[in-house]
């Protein structure tokens, strides 16, 4: 699994440098005191992991991450408390409090490391098996129309009916690949293929009317185009 590393802080960075060498499936490829060297960087190489930090001179973490129209697994790196929740609506793997121990920054790898597989194998693949009450069900990607999250449960919207999972909503986005669905929403993940209409704060999907929020317009207009 390849990552890099942003902070404004070179010991911060050092210290994400020496942990990242005792996890085995992890390669910390370069790191970066600008944001924007690390944007130019994204531009050219394909990236599985960013160690983010939040507060930083110029452009903040999450102004950065939301910047990027593919996104790499995410884990933030910072002393602040306070951004916790905005994290957890970028489904952001980890939230990793300065100092942290090494043992506190395995964890949050393995975590990724779980979505990275589970990332992967969904490329290969023309289907995914949805858990439903105690059913597998198989679901072709080309039948999804949208995926809404609600509390602790996803509705994976088809073309002919609905079905409802007891998931988080990043481990359903991590089930479709990454090239064929957009987020739009803190709840909405759309399949490219489906969008009729982009409106100013809505999508239609085929008969369905989706929001589009403003931190994700950005996101959207970089893959459609």
């Amino acid at each position: 699994m390849k990552a890099i590393a942003i902070d404004d802080e070179p010991i911060a960075l050092d210290i994400v440098k020496s942990h990242a060498s005792k996890v085995p499936f992890l390669e910390l490829k370069a790191e970066f005191t600008d944001a924007f060297k690390a944007l130019d960087y994204l531009q050219r190489e394909s990236i599985d992991l960013i160690f983010l930090d939040i507060k930083m001179p110029d452009i903040s973490g999450i102004d950065f991450f939301n910047s990027l129209p593919k996104k790499p697994l995410l884990i933030f790196t910072t002393a602040y408390t306070e951004h916790a929740v905005t994290s957890f609506e970028m489904d952001a793997v980890d939230y990793l409090l300065k100092p942290f121990s090494l043992s506190r920054f395995i964890k949050g790898c393995n975590k990724a490391y779980e979505l990275y597989n589970a990332r992967n194998a969904s490329q290969s693949l023309d289907h995914i098996y949805i858990k439903t009450g105690y059913e597998q069900v198989k679901v072709l990607y080309e039948d999804i129309l949208f995926l809404e999250a609600t509390g602790n449960y996803v509705t994976f919207v088809l073309k002919d009916k609905k079905i409802l999972s007891r998931s988080t909503f990043i481990e359903a986005i991590n089930l479709v690949p990454t090239d064929k669905f957009v987020r739009v929403h803190r709840s909405y993940l759309v399949a490219l293929n489906k969008i009729d209409k982009v409106e100013r704060h809505q999508l239609t999907v085929q008969s369905s009317k989706v929001p589009l929020s403003e931190a994700y317009r950005q996101n959207l207009t970089a893959f459609l185009s």
